[in-house]
């Protein structure tokens, strides 16, 4: 899973990307990546992973992982190719869903961009940017889909019609995400173009500490962002930056009990990834012994040989049969002998839908 992380000048974008990026590295004891400069590589916490991991003893843990990547250079024009522009948008063409941090706090010491602290207006300035990269890729295809059309393919009208309506969407301010599809072929139309605002939305309102911790009910601003959330099926959390930057360096076992005296039962990190998991429909499958404990990231609906074909290509093209056992089973049983000896391991053909928790060793032949 990749995230990029957007957000105007000064509202606590790169503050969260550099703090959850190095929390995610000594959580889990995981080794930090930095692939570029703006980009970083976080263990997802799985206590069942550790759990499992205990009961084996492993000479390998690897848990599953995100990218995160603090996608820089948005100014108004950015569809123009002002500033960053060009090199913004790339970025966020290549993540699979965006976390767009929005301020939801005062300060007379951090200005804001716009003179002002206005959730429904930054978030409209970031919108109409991909908005309009948008439209120019939905206009080209629809004077392409129109020519085809003269030449006689008339097949392609419904395709033609679903375009202009498209357009005249977007040209109204609004996302491809609010744009609403009927029928297979419309969908395949929408997968086949790489529209920006339609990618999967997270809205991270960045709270002021004290707002975190007194209850995010008495911020004026974070039902704003909840509205606009919920009105484009989004995800949206509220996150304090500044409080995941100051526990970015504690053990494990310091920031559970650092939350604890704050009253909260995660960090941000930890809900902006139970959060991405949900928006993008992903569950984890486990696999487990001596050599090595590993979750495993699949989309919800994934079959058992597709998901074999997450470890190798030839577990998918080989495939036998899954035997799988319920990690909450094996739990219980507190060994897989145990688990096998009261039928609780299974053995699950190609149309078996696999599970979250899943544990699970693939049989095959190549």
């Amino acid at each position: 899973m990749k995230l990029g992380i957007v957000g105007l000048p000064n509202v606590g974008k790169s503050t969260l990307f550099n703090a959850i990026t190095n929390a995610g590295a000594g959580a889990a004891n995981y080794p930090f990546c930095t692939i570029e400069p703006n980009v970083g590589v976080v263990p997802v916490p799985d206590a069942r992973l550790d759990a499992l991991a205990e009961m084996y003893h492993p000479k390998k843990y690897t848990p599953a992982i995100i990218e995160f990547v603090d996608i820089a250079g948005l100014v108004k024009g950015a569809s123009k190719g002002e500033g960053l522009g060009n090199k913004f948008l790339s970025h966020i063409r290549e993540v699979d869903a965006i976390i767009h941090v929005v301020r939801c706090f005062d300060s007379t010491d951090i200005i804001h961009v716009d003179g002002s602290v206005d959730p429904a207006r930054d978030i409209e300035t970031i919108d109409l940017e991909l908005i309009l990269s948008d439209m120019e890729i939905v206009e080209r295809r629809l004077d392409k889909t129109k020519k085809a059309m003269k030449s006689g393919d008339k097949t392609l009208a419904a395709e033609a019609a679903m375009l202009e309506r498209l357009v005249a969407h977007l040209g109204d301010g609004k996302n491809a995400r609010t744009f609403e599809v009927s029928g297979e072929a419309e969908e395949l139309v929408m997968a086949d173009m790489p529209l920006l605002s339609g990618k999967p939305v997270i809205y991270a309102a960045n709270v002021s500490e004290d707002d975190l911790l007194a209850g995010i009910g008495d911020n004026k601003y974070y039902p704003v962002v909840q509205k606009i959330a919920a009105d484009e099926g989004a995800g949206c959390l509220p996150i304090c930056a500044k409080i995941e930057e100051d526990i970015a360096g504690y053990t494990a076992d310091e920031k559970t009990e650092f939350l604890a005296e704050l009253g909260l039962d995660a960090s941000g990190l930890d809900r902006l990834i139970q959060e991405g998991y949900k928006l993008l429909g992903l569950i984890s499958f486990l696999t487990a012994g001596e050599p090595e404990v590993r979750a495993w990231t699949i989309t919800k609906g994934t079959k058992a040989p597709q998901a074999a074909g997450k470890i190798h290509s030839d577990f998918e093209r080989g495939f036998i049969r899954a035997e799988i056992v319920a990690y909450d089973d094996l739990m219980a049983c507190k060994s897989m002998t145990v688990a096998k000896e009261k039928g609780l391991v299974r053995s699950e053909g190609k149309e078996y839908v696999m599970k979250d928790g899943d544990v699970t060793l693939f049989r095959f032949n190549v």
